[in-house]
């Protein structure tokens, strides 16, 4: 729940730092990737609990997972901007998935200690 709600804070101030430096063509990407991001992060999170709390020797394959499920959203990233480059600006989309998941990274960093 607390990466879910640290998400979507991130989401919004993300969005806000995004539509300040582009304007308004930011709000969508910084929206929808943000939150893509926090929902990536949300399942990486549910499918490395309970490794953490009883079955360690299935850990690397878990956080295999999640990492993969990260590099599925870079590539997201890139299949949004060449389907639609007006509407998923370059820089505006990859700081909105970015400035979302790597905060929430490092946050679940923090919390396997």
């Amino acid at each position: 729940m607390r990466v879910a709600l640290t998400g979507l804070l991130l989401t919004g101030l993300v969005t806000g730092v995004l539509c300040a430096v582009w304007g308004r063509v930011a709000l969508v990407p910084g929206v929808s990737f943000g939150l893509v991001a926090t929902l990536i992060q949300v399942i990486a999170w549910f499918a490395l609990e309970p490794v953490l709390s009883g079955a360690p020797s299935r850990f690397l394959a878990r956080w295999a997972l999640g990492m993969g499920l990260r590099l599925a959203g870079v590539v997201l990233v890139a299949v949004a901007i060449v389907i639609d480059r007006t509407l998923f600006a370059p820089l505006p989309t990859a700081f909105g998935y970015l400035g979302v998941v790597i905060p929430l990274l490092f946050l679940e960093l923090r919390s396997l200690r």
